[in-house]
């Protein structure tokens, strides 16, 4: 099939590309970057490097800036769209470049592929769509409950978009939870979630060692509270059977059946970041931050809603879509987040001698 990608040079984005090809499919990026995306096309095979082509193009852009030349060139070419691209951002001062990129990004994706006379559409949301509520279910979400941030309002937004499109093409989203490193290797190309959280701490325990600062600091969360992680690779692997399992109109939570929680993931973060003296104070429970800790809890503030509940997700359609595929629904066990975490703080020469 002939493939188009949004998205195609982020993290999920290579993943997904590369078993696509691997399937046969011959694949089309859109690439604000066009050297990255050569960047990107250059470290695959030789032999599916051919089935790529690269298109120079920006999703904030009506008709992504194509020329109406190129626009009737890929007019009843496409089989599946792909959409991908997206500002993964927390912050309340980016809502607007937010909404821009989120909302009003998939809603060019959607005119696009219309005009192009796409048949089918899949677009790669978010489960925190499912915003301050506890419990995930695999359909639109009412846009008038509270959100955490403007991420998950624009995400949300956008899949009330794809839903009104579904008289123009068959329409599925996807929603993976907190996308994290390969599950076999703990390979990641990614700055986002867990790995900006990490970076945090490994950025704020340096300015400990250099004040000399040795006394306990505390995060303010929930120790039991869970974090959902999903393995990259377990996610490119469901969107790749997607081009041909998704049936329209059906929402995929793509989430963790038994996530860890967040004593787990600190324990083993604080294991490779050797920062024994970092620990929680209980959310709701008594307590008073010194400075030091108020200082650390202000660099991850935007982590902060995803750090004291427990979201239970259903995935009921993503296990029907696995049903009779080689893909396993996902367990993760404690040795893939160690790896996942392992990974990011291994030092570079460790992973050359690898």
């Amino acid at each position: 099939m002939n493939i188009f990608l949004t998205g195609a040079t982020g993290f999920l984005g290579g993943r997904l590309i590369r078993n696509l090809l691997e399937e046969g499919h011959n694949v089309y990026l859109l690439a604000r970057n066009t050297e990255k995306a050569n960047n990107q096309k250059d470290r695959l095979p030789l032999s599916l490097q051919e089935n790529v082509t690269i298109l120079k193009g920006d999703i904030v852009q009506t008709d992504f800036g194509f020329s109406p030349a190129l626009l009737t060139e890929l007019t009843k070419k496409i089989d599946i769209f792909y959409h991908l691209a997206a500002l993964v951002k927390f912050d309340h001062h980016l809502r607007d470049i937010l909404m821009e990129m989120n909302y009003h990004g998939t809603k060019n994706a959607l005119e696009v592929a219309r005009v192009l006379k796409v048949p089918k559409f899949i677009h790669v949301s978010t489960a925190y769509t499912v915003g301050v509520a506890n419990s995930g279910r695999e359909k639109l979400y009412d846009l008038q409950q509270n959100f955490n941030n403007p991420y998950e309002e624009s995400k949300a937004l956008a899949e009330h978009e794809v839903m009104k499109y579904k008289g123009f093409m068959d329409i599925s989203i996807f929603r993976p939870a907190i996308i994290v490193g390969d599950s076999k290797t703990g390979e990641a190309d990614s700055n986002f979630t867990l790995y900006g959280f990490m970076r945090g701490l490994e950025l704020f325990k340096r300015k400990l060692e250099r004040k000399n600062y040795q006394e306990m600091v505390h995060l303010v969360g929930s120790k039991e509270g869970t974090s959902n992680l999903v393995p990259v690779d377990y996610v490119a692997d469901i969107l790749t059977i997607a081009a041909k399992r998704a049936t329209s109109t059906t929402i995929y939570n793509i989430t963790n059946p038994s996530p860890p929680t967040n004593r787990e993931i600190l324990a083993t973060i604080k294991h490779h970041l050797q920062f024994d003296s970092l620990g929680i104070y209980e959310k709701g429970t008594v307590f008073t931050l010194n400075p030091i800790e108020m200082q650390l809890n202000s660099l991850i503030d935007v982590f902060e809603p995803y750090l004291d509940r427990s979201i239970s997700f259903d995935d009921e359609n993503t296990q029907a879509l696995l049903k009779g595929s080689p893909i396993a629904h996902l367990n993760m066990t404690d040795e893939i987040l160690e790896i996942i975490i392992r990974a990011y703080f291994e030092p570079e020469s460790e992973k050359l001698e690898i």
